[in-house]
């Protein structure tokens, strides 16, 4: 039985600079995305560099190689030159459903101008920003670069007259970490394993609370970790300051300098994932609560799932990386459709498969007990 949905498609920006790696994750991203038709939204072909085995013409008249694609495994390429926008509005336009966009960007704009932008109405409706993914390039990084090749980075930047010209390397850097809600350190192989471990102290400090740090190689990531995010990202920009807001915010740093970020570092082959039926819960804010008290004690990568909410008729959905839980309800439960909970955990090697399980077992019971 089909039952109405309000859930939204959800988008991943992927953010970086020339070099770190975005090709190459993409590339692993769309190879491995399973039955999911992924809308791609890119500057330009070329500046992606997508093999040219994934790439065939969409067979539409209207469709041209500058404007949309469609690729081998049914994603769609799109290439916006400025605004992504109504690169988002044409996809959205077609037919066929799409379960999620991915947005590359080229790292020199800075990317909460986009995030904003997914709160225009017309987007809002539809679309939600699943998760920013900042790739840094690990071994520029470990040598005292923001970038394989600075040179290269700095004459894109001057090519394109719409591009902040202030602002210096690391600032541009800043930003992308500030608006990450998960940071690849990418040729994570390239780097000394103590020279890694500082490294990742380092990107913590400039990064937001809670946002994991994980090393990666050849940009080979689970592809479930990046596009399962479900961020919402949109809904709280305010916490995604550029380097100029935190300039006119003394108070924040000063309290971010002597604040004591939990960030974890996670090799880059190294996940676990368990997933868990639950009874159907009394208190869905209480139930959140205990959620991130489990997150942060165990350093879990993501959650995700639905929940069962006694006394709605409507199934709540869950979502969390690092410390930060989104939710909403999406639609009806189906007439014979049993309402219970069931979540999805992600995370590193080395955690705790039995506790976690056990203590979200533990969460659901006592809120049901609370009935």
């Amino acid at each position: 039985m089909q039952s109405t949905s309000l859930e939204k498609i959800p988008a991943t920006i992927i953010t970086g600079f020339l070099g770190s790696g975005k090709t190459t994750l993409i590339t692993h991203l769309l190879q491995n995305v399973g039955d999911k038709k992924i809308a791609l939204i890119i500057n330009e072909f070329g500046d992606l560099g997508i093999d040219g085995n994934l790439l065939a013409s969409c067979g539409n008249p209207n469709c041209t190689e500058d404007d949309i694609i469609e690729l081998t495994n049914g994603c769609i390429c799109c290439t916006v030159a400025d605004d992504f926008v109504p690169a988002i509005e044409k996809i959205l336009a077609r037919k066929e459903r799409i379960d999620h966009i991915i947005i590359e960007t080229s790292g020199l704009a800075l990317p909460q101008p986009l995030v904003q932008a997914f709160n225009w109405p017309e987007i809002k409706a539809k679309v939600t920003i699943n998760g920013v993914i900042t790739v840094a390039d690990a071994e520029a990084l470990a040598n005292g670069r923001f970038a394989h090749d600075e040179s290269q980075v700095q004459q894109q930047r001057q090519e394109d007259e719409n591009l902040d010209h202030i602002s210096s390397l690391h600032e541009l850097f800043e930003d992308q970490l500030i608006c990450a809600d998960m940071i690849l350190l990418n040729k994570a192989e390239l780097v000394n394993a103590d020279r890694l471990l500082e490294l990742t102290a380092e990107i913590s400090h400039e990064a937001r609370d809670g946002v994991p740090v994980v090393a990666i190689s050849r940009g080979i990531i689970d592809a479930n970790v990046i596009l399962g995010l479900d961020m919402g990202a949109e809904d709280d920009i305010a916490s995604r300051k550029s380097h100029h807001e935190k300039e006119h915010d003394a108070q924040h740093e000063a309290q971010y300098g002597d604040a004591q970020p939990h960030h974890h570092a996670h090799d880059h082959d190294d996940f676990k994932s368990i997933s868990l039926d639950l009874p159907a819960i009394a208190d869905i804010e209480q139930f959140e609560a205990g959620l991130a008290a489990i997150i942060h004690q165990h350093s879990i990568l993501r959650l995700k799932g639905f929940v069962a909410v006694t006394g709605k008729d409507m199934r709540y959905i869950v979502q969390a990386v690092g410390p930060r839980i989104e939710g909403y309800y999406d639609r009806m439960w189906a007439f014979d459709e049993e309402k219970k909970s069931r979540l999805v955990v992600i995370s590193g090697a080395k955690f705790n498969e039995v506790e976690v399980t056990s203590q979200l077992k533990q969460l659901a019971e006592a809120l049901l007990a609370a009935e």
